[in-house]
């Protein structure tokens, strides 16, 4: 099984916390996330890696370097981080035609190492983690459920969605050789019509909403995750996130 991490972005919301470096490589307790990533990765018999790098590369490449482990590496450059993570994602389109099962991931996630194993693991082939204890608001993206079956994956909801409950997308996702095709072909379509900075989540959602029964969840509430998109984020993720996944 293949895996791809979206790294390629500033993160200007964090402000100084990030200095001046990608949000892959903020630290938590000395080790970064993308070092974690990759320790986990290996641990869960993941055997090949496409970071999407953009925004301050070197950094990237450099923490590469340092890793000791022996799960096979590759990065993509994006020069258009700028633009929205569906340009990003692709820069992969060699993973995700290269007719294999991915692993679909955000760089700046801080998780329990269980997390990523209910995806590895899942039956499901293609696979949405979500996590009913959420804030309610529109930063987290959403996935609605009815009748055991995803409806929606979006940050703002129709109003008048009729769902029987929903969970925040943690990020990560799974798919088999056939969806992952077909993502990196929706990719190219939204960048051809210009809609260059459109997030990713935009595309999974039309493959969702074309044909919902071709995708399952796994539910993984109760451990513990955080996405560090501000400096709010990043001080919870020290004080309180790390001390329950440690």
């Amino acid at each position: 099984m293949k895996a791809i991490i979206l790294a390629a972005g500033i993160g200007k919301r964090l402000g100084g916390v990030a200095d001046d470096k990608p949000k892959c490589l903020l630290e938590i307790d000395g080790i970064s996330l993308l070092h974690r990533h990759l320790q986990i990765l290996e641990n869960l018999g993941v055997h090949e890696l496409l970071i999407v790098s953009g925004y301050q590369q070197a950094d990237i490449l450099t923490e590469i370097k340092n890793y000791s482990g022996s799960l096979q590496i590759k990065t993509v450059f994006n020069p258009d981080f700028t633009s929205g993570s569906v340009v990003s994602l692709r820069r992969a389109h060699s993973t995700l035609e290269a007719g294999q099962d991915i692993i679909l991931m955000d760089a700046d996630v801080l998780y329990h190492p269980d997390i990523l194993k209910r995806l590895v693991t899942t039956e499901h082939e293609n696979c949405f983690l979500l996590d009913r204890d959420f804030e309610a608001g529109d930063e987290p993206v959403k996935i609605c459920v009815r009748n055991n079956q995803m409806i929606e994956f979006r940050k703002i909801l129709d109003t008048n969605l009729l769902f029987d409950f929903q969970g925040e997308s943690v990020g990560f996702f799974k798919f088999n050789a056939d969806l992952a095709h077909a993502l990196s072909d929706r990719c190219l379509y939204y960048i051809e019509h210009g809609k260059v900075e459109e997030p990713y989540e935009e595309v999974l959602r039309d493959l969702l909403l074309e044909d919902p029964q071709n995708f399952n969840y796994e539910d993984i509430s109760g451990l513990a995750w955080i996405e560090i998109d501000f400096p709010e984020d990043y001080k919870r993720a020290s004080e309180d996130i790390l001390n329950r996944i440690s």
